[in-house]
């Protein structure tokens, strides 16, 4: 599987901006699904994460710090995963990574460990 993270840029503190994440492979529907971000000086952190199709449904969770602004979803018939950013701040500014984990979270989701796959990266800045 191969992940192509896109979307970053330069956005002003309160504004919004989509993040998308495009996988490759034909099983990447049942992996779960993660983002993580980066900042300078500081280590990769989790963000949020999607579980994969199962029972009509699936589950997110989120990072306390983006709780309430941040909305992960996926679209597997693009084989997507976006990140819904609203709601900047400057401690957003970050790399955000996109990760794919073939057991679906078996193994939980917040330690960068768990994920199988990872993207290259996307940088965007909340700055006036």
């Amino acid at each position: 599987v191969q992940l192509q993270a896109s979307g970053g840029g330069l956005v002003q503190p309160g504004g919004s901006l989509r993040l998308s994440c495009a996988a490759s492979g034909r099983t990447s529907s049942t992996y779960g699904m993660g983002w993580f971000r980066q900042a300078p000086g500081k280590e990769r952190e989790f963000v949020a994460a999607i579980t994969a199709l199962t029972w009509r449904n699936t589950r997110t969770y989120y990072a306390d710090s983006v709780k309430g602004r941040f909305t992960i979803s996926r679209d597997n018939t693009k084989n997507t995963v976006y990140l819904q950013m609203n709601s900047l701040k400057p401690d957003d500014t970050a790399v955000y990574y996109c990760a794919a984990d073939r057991a679906n979270f078996g193994a939980g989701y917040v330690a960068a460990s768990t994920y199988d796959y990872w993207g290259q990266g996307t940088l965007f800045t909340v700055s006036s």
